[in-house]
């Protein structure tokens, strides 16, 4: 007879259950395990996604700020130039049209019923060469025959003057008198001549008239006065 000892119903039974608790308890700590890793990269990745949009947004406001800055002070050195220009040519314009006008009143006191002409010269540095027919003597106050003379302040020497400035339309207080020669003969002379602001330079040519002065025959608009005398 075996006496060899079985176990009941009842432990078996209590043995399985106690097996498939833990098993139960294993399964659910691998569902938490995993539930929390997948909450976590859930999470985790919205706050990146979450961050992103915001750094994308403040880069294009930084840009437009430093864009519209730099926009703002070239539109303004733009404006600057501009205005500078404007007021230079507008100058440049009213100087233009003053000095035209004087030319035009100039020719027009000198012309007194005769003609003005204007030549062009061979010479390099002569501009232009003007004979007026109304040019006249400018009167004299020396007595007896006359003799040019080339002394500076000398009566003779500042009627000469007074005929240069009566051709060139120069007041003598706005004129340096460069020189003046002996113009190929003894009662003939030529000056030259230059405005003090330097803008206008002639050379006159002069021809003495008995009892009545010098008279400007001719003048020269220079270019330059090198060379002039």
């Amino acid at each position: 007879m075996n006496n060899e000892e079985k176990p009941y119903p009842s432990r078996l039974k209590k043995k399985k259950n106690r097996s498939n608790s833990i098993l139960n308890i294993l399964i659910g700590l691998v569902f938490a395990l995993i539930l929390i890793i997948g909450v976590s990269m859930l999470f985790g990745g919205g706050n990146e996604q979450a961050q992103d949009p915001d750094q994308v947004a403040s880069s294009p406001e930084i840009d437009e700020q430093t864009s519209g800055t730099e926009d703002s002070e070239g539109t303004e050195e733009t404006a600057k130039e501009k205005e500078a220009a404007e007021k230079e040519a507008a100058e440049k314009e009213k100087e233009a049209a003053k000095k035209a006008e004087e030319e035009k009143e100039k020719e027009e006191s000198a012309i007194k019923g005769g003609t003005i002409t204007r030549e062009d010269s061979s010479d390099p540095i002569v501009e232009e060469t003007v004979i007026n027919t109304s040019w006249e003597p400018i009167g004299t106050k020396q007595k007896g025959d006359h003799v040019s003379v080339y002394q500076k302040n000398s009566a003779d020497w500042n009627e000469k003057v007074q005929a240069v400035s009566y051709a060139t339309g120069l007041d003598q207080n706005n004129m340096y008198v460069m020189m003046i020669k002996n113009g190929g003969g003894p009662q003939k002379s030529i000056a030259t001549v230059q405005s003090k602001d330097e803008s206008e330079k002639y050379r006159v040519h002069m021809e003495w008239v008995d009892g009545e002065g010098w008279k400007p025959v001719k003048m020269d608009v220079l270019k330059t006065l090198n060379g002039a005398y």
